[in-house]
């Protein structure tokens, strides 16, 4: 069978049926009893096995089934969830995604998979002791459904035995005692199995014994003591019934044959959906149809996002032409065509959009894996993971936020012996919480541990030349994102190589966001990212600097105000302006961009707000709002970080686009 045109299907089902194992597997760590979660792993890892078989990927498949026999261990009880068996398994889902990813890329690399077989291996070398079976099984005839039925009711928690009741031989009316027998146990459990048979007690065609197979919370004891108490009964034998390994395995066979055959049925009914659209008859009758998507090739959506972001370039320039010329039937036509393509704008961003929860997802994982590697325990908690952001931010900021929680789980969390010597909880808490706010997404990374040393970070501050005279706490702490900034003395695997946090700064300028950093000594650290929503179109004010136009996104802008020289003030040899108050610093920015200024004209100054900090950027003079397009400038000129891309104007004009957060 040709696969390949189920390939992109494989891929894509691989890696979300991997993240699922990832997340099943952690709150299986937490609660080694929940036999849901142990049967939904099982399940997906089966899935992974059947789909690998059929798309001929057999080493994966070899390593699927071995985790399966490891996993079936558990089920059956015979091996205890512990923190080395998962994370072995973890260690199985790693490779797995390495060679998902080594499919993805079309690498014919093969990975070696011994080593880890040998560990899976080893895990099932030491079962746990089975609990032997109790005499009394062979008085009822067991079949592969009832002991099924058992064994889920003993996963479940519940009590199984096996009751024998002797009736007094001056009994009446044995089919009433029978039925107030049963009363008395359905009040409190569930009867499986009686024999005789339910419908020979009721025709009182049987003897003086019934034999049954019952479910409870109950104790022996309790159950004992409810039956004798019922008149005419004369004798009562409760024995707890357990199946034995070679049953159980037997049934845990005929299961996995069930679902291998099931989801063999599913793949080969998806693959043949995806070829074949079936025509669905409507009824009048029939309620609203189930929510549906599409999957879409990413390329496609960037096209459409490309060919939205020209019609707004020639819907602008077609204003402009209106307006030279005065066509007044034109206008209106225009004014159509500017809602049409807002709402098209609109559209083509919500379809960018995706969940932050796609990048957050892998982080439980890591902070796990953190913990066992440092000795610390740590505790991740998430909030606003449904919090969207388009699909170009999403794919760069996992790096960043990957660097903040390990730089929070090595510097920030404090060992459990220090922790509870200072009365703090023993576990280490570190918080990822993403919201909306305004036209930005706001992502915080939070620590309760040490917080920052504020005399270290000066200290390395001014053995590297930098003047912190006059700078706040705030601004000190807010030095750590400078280039090669550490006040790590030992270099780890996990973070500290003085490379970090420029890095974190780099990236998320690059996306035109800010990062800032409040701490706390004792008390712990929070960086604050914030980005914006979407990169393409933003809104903008035009400005004039010297004979150049610039724009500014108006995400930055707080104010305008008129500028006087009389107002500008020097501190600590910088120039800065007061303003309601607030000492606020000011960048000339014909000086700043190296253009020559225009003298003659009434000056403005532009407060921008970055990271909670005003800054005043000085222009010529103010040309208007307008919607802009950003356009990427390059190979040629990436080096110029002043500039985050530029924009056709309506009249022709290309115009950069400043990037606030790199000025300041």
């Amino acid at each position: 069978m040709d696969t390949s045109q189920y390939m992109s299907m494989f891929l894509e089902e691989s890696m979300d049926n991997l993240q699922t194992l990832n997340e099943s597997l952690l709150q299986l760590e937490q609660e080694p009893e929940d036999i849901d979660k142990l049967n939904e792993i099982f399940r997906v890892a089966h899935t992974i096995k059947g789909m690998a078989a059929t798309m001929g990927f057999n080493q994966m498949a070899e390593l699927t089934h071995k985790m399966e026999d490891v996993l079936s261990e558990f089920r059956d009880g015979q091996l205890n969830v512990t923190e080395k068996v998962v994370t072995v398994l973890f260690k199985c889902l790693d490779t797995l995604e390495q060679m998902v990813n080594n499919i993805s890329e079309g690498s014919d690399k093969e990975l070696y998979i011994e080593e880890i077989i040998l560990e899976l291996e080893s895990m099932k070398e030491t079962p746990q002791k089975i609990v032997e079976e109790d005499e009394k099984n062979k008085d009822i005839n067991l079949n592969e459904y009832d002991i099924n039925v058992i064994k889920q009711a003993q996963d479940k928690g519940f009590n199984t035995y096996n009751i024998l009741i002797k009736l007094s031989e001056n009994t009446l009316l044995k089919s009433a005692r029978a039925f107030l027998i049963f009363k008395s146990l359905e009040d409190f459990g569930e009867i499986i199995k009686s024999s005789p048979s339910t419908e020979d007690i009721e025709n009182e065609n049987f003897e003086l014994e019934i034999s049954l197979v019952y479910v409870s919370n109950r104790k022996k004891e309790e159950i004992y003591s409810s039956l004798m108490n019922i008149s005419e009964v004369d004798k009562v034998l409760v024995d707890n019934i357990n199946i034995k390994a070679e049953q159980s395995k037997k049934v845990t066979e005929k299961a996995e044959e069930i679902i291998a055959d099931k989801v063999e049925e599913k793949i080969e009914e998806k693959i043949k959906n995806e070829i074949k659209v079936k025509e669905v008859k409507t009824k009048e009758t029939t309620v609203k149809k189930q929510h549906q998507s599409v999957r879409v090739d990413l390329e496609r959506l960037d096209k459409f996002m490309n060919m939205v972001s020209e019609l707004v370039i020639n819907r602008t320039r077609l204003e402009q032409i209106s307006l030279n010329y005065k066509l007044k039937d034109l206008n209106e036509t225009l004014e159509q065509v500017a809602r049409t393509t807002s709402d098209l704008q609109d559209l083509v961003m919500k379809i960018r959009m995706l969940p932050l929860d796609v990048v957050f997802n892998r982080f439980p994982r890591m902070v796990r894996d953190l913990s066992v590697e440092l000795g610390k325990e740590m505790e991740l908690i998430i909030q606003g993971q449904d919090t969207e952001l388009d699909r170009t931010v999403i794919d760069e900021i996992g790096e960043p936020l990957i660097h903040l929680i390990r730089n929070a789980a090595d510097h920030g969390v404090e060992s459990r012996e220090e922790r509870t010597s200072k009365g703090k909880e023993p576990v280490g808490k570190i918080r990822l919480i993403a919201y909306q706010e305004g036209t930005k997404a706001v992502i915080k990374v939070e620590d309760d541990g040490e917080g920052i040393n504020v005399a270290k970070v000066k200290a390395k501050a001014e053995r590297l030349g930098i003047a912190t005279e006059g700078m706040t706490d705030k601004d000190i702490i807010n030095l750590i994102f400078l280039q090669g900034f550490s006040t790590n003395e030992q270099v780890t695997d996990i973070s500290g190589r003085g490379v970090g946090m420029d890095v974190v700064k780099t990236k998320i300028s690059s996306l035109g966001g800010t990062v800032e950093v409040t701490s706390e000594k004792g008390k712990g650290s929070a960086f604050i990212i914030r980005l914006p929503l979407t990169l393409q179109i933003i809104q903008a004010l035009l400005v004039k600097v010297g004979s150049e136009t610039m724009a500014i996104s108006l995400g930055y802008i707080d104010r305008v105000i008129d500028f006087t020289e009389d107002s500008v003030k020097k501190s600590n040899n910088k120039e800065v302006i007061i303003y309601n108050g607030n000492v606020i610093p000011l960048i000339r920015l014909n000086k700043e961009l190296k253009v020559e200024a225009l003298s003659e004209n009434k000056k403005y100054t532009v407060i921008v707000k970055v990271g909670g900090k005003n800054v005043g950027l000085m222009v010529d003079s103010l040309l208007g709002q307008q919607e802009i397009v950003i356009k990427p400038l390059g190979k040629t000129l990436q080096g110029m970080k002043e500039y985050i891309g530029a924009t056709i104007l309506g009249d022709g004009l290309v115009t950069l686009i400043l990037d606030v957060s790199a000025l300041i």
